[in-house]
């Protein structure tokens, strides 16, 4: 027998059982629509901020909501996904650590026929599509790389931090910003390039090594896939006594730390990517198509970057202090 009748069977008897205990409950929250919404990592203060924003949607929406955190393990993260299916819920919000690594836990979602979209993150090769609602990552790269382009006219000498391996997002960030260096000529090199696994303390500990390795021919920019790695890089630049250098650093989220830093000229620059808008869309969306059976589609949201001259752009610009 699937797993699929075995697992509806084992969630039928313990529906039976727990109707049979239940007390009554309020007529306006008696039948909300259950959802389960696994994030990547809650250690990361993206998915703490967007977890905020999707508890605040969850209250006007009115649904049960589970959130989960993968800890940035796919076996962890796949493992959730069948307990949430066991379990019993009506939807699925998911942050996919790895875009491969998931495909079977969501195939078997899909098997279910349970709702489920990808936000931040999508998954690649399901066995049909899955909405995703999430940031253009590959045009928010292409906005980093840009910015150097711009003010390093005659070329520059660049360190590139990269996200965690298998990310949809950091796939797509280094897509961006490799065409864009790419387009723009050889004068611009990437002199070395490595993961710090989206952490600050990797970054500082990465950047610090890396400099160490170009003693004598320090880069000129630091372009980091999100914020927290940037502001890693940011430390090291101070702990290895070069911020005499004008050493540029980029990031990627508009963390209040981060546009903290851009305000204080420490950073140059880091991508809007709205984690807010995302979260709240994707579970409108969802609910949306469980209540009135709307079909969820796709949807990109444009970056912004943000600079000390747009700092007032940024989604968190009110939590700076």
């Amino acid at each position: 027998m699937s797993k699929t009748p075995i697992r509806k069977a084992i969630y039928a008897v313990a529906t039976v059982a727990a109707l049979a205990l239940a007390q009554p409950s309020s007529p306006a929250y008696a039948d909300n629509e259950r959802i389960a919404a696994l994030f990547h990592n809650m250690a990361e203060p993206f998915f703490v901020f967007m977890n905020r924003e999707l508890q605040d949607e969850a209250k006007k929406l009115k649904v049960k909501l589970s959130v989960i955190d993968g800890q940035a393990s796919s076996p962890k993260q796949s493992a959730d996904v069948s307990n949430a299916l066991t379990r019993g819920v009506d939807g699925i919000i998911i942050a996919p650590t790895d875009a491969k690594a998931m495909v079977y836990a969501l195939n078997e979602v899909l098997d279910d026929k349970v709702p489920v979209l990808t936000v931040d993150r999508r998954v690649d090769g399901a066995k049909q599509d899955i909405a995703h609602v999430g940031a253009d990552n590959v045009a928010g790269g292409r906005m980093m790389a840009d910015w150097v382009i711009q003010n390093f006219p005659d070329g520059a000498r660049i360190v590139f931090l990269t996200g965690q391996p298998g990310s949809s997002s950091a796939i797509d960030r280094a897509k961006g910003v490799h065409d864009s260096f790419a387009k723009a000529g050889p004068q611009y090199q990437i002199v070395a390039e490595q993961t710090a696994n989206w952490a600050r303390d990797q970054g500082l500990t990465v950047t610090l090594n890396i400099l160490t390795s170009l003693s004598g021919t320090p880069p000129q920019v630091i372009v980091s896939a999100n914020d927290d790695m940037a502001l890693g890089a940011a430390e090291a630049i101070q702990s290895s006594g070069l911020a005499n250098l004008g050493i540029q650093v980029l990031g990627y989220d508009a963390s209040p730390d981060a546009l903290k830093k851009v305000r204080d000229g420490e950073m140059a620059a880091t991508v809007e990517q709205s984690p807010g808008r995302q979260i709240r869309t994707a579970l409108q969306m969802l609910v949306a198509h469980l209540r009135d059976q709307t079909a969820m589609k796709s949807t990109a949201i444009a970056p912004i970057l943000i600079t000390k001259a747009n700092l007032s752009e940024a989604a968190r610009f009110n939590e700076v202090k």
